[in-house]
């Protein structure tokens, strides 16, 4: 019999106003959970988390609005970091990031794909959910 060894993973998961205020929270929230996950605050870790939730929720903000709909941020913490940012607008997906001075757009999506070990776009109804993965090494303790 082989007994699978399983790495434990812990939750975050809240609903923010589709707003920059709620953004802005959602990216201090996350700092604050990481904190309190053993990822300190000013830690490259928590730095790149910070930019990466930044980004998303901003995205989620700017292009998945949909009036009186929230978007949620999920922090799943396992051996990678992952974080997911889910919004209501199916209809808006991010396209991969061209070279910057290319477009108008996607500049955002340059840095989540520079910082992020994985990231990608998953269908749900209604909506998206954005995420990225983050290898944060030895810096968490759950």
């Amino acid at each position: 019999m082989n007994p699978q060894i399983t790495t434990p993973t812990v939750e975050f998961a809240r609903r923010f106003s589709s707003t920059r205020r709620g953004a802005r929270l959602a990216r201090i929230l996350a700092l604050g959970q990481l904190d309190a996950w053993g990822v300190p605050h000013d830690s490259e870790g928590s730095d790149t988390a910070a930019l990466i939730v930044a980004e998303l929720a901003a995205n989620a903000v700017l292009h998945g609005r949909v009036p009186g709909r929230d978007f949620e941020l999920r922090l799943v913490l396992g051996t990678v970091l992952r974080i997911e940012v889910t919004d209501s607008r199916a209809d808006r997906l991010p396209a991969r990031p061209e070279p910057a001075g290319e477009g108008e757009g996607g500049r955002g999506l340059l840095l989540v794909e520079a910082l992020a070990k994985a990231w990608g776009v998953d269908g749900r109804a209604p909506g998206k959910t954005v995420w990225a993965e983050v290898d944060l090494g030895a810096t968490a303790s759950s």
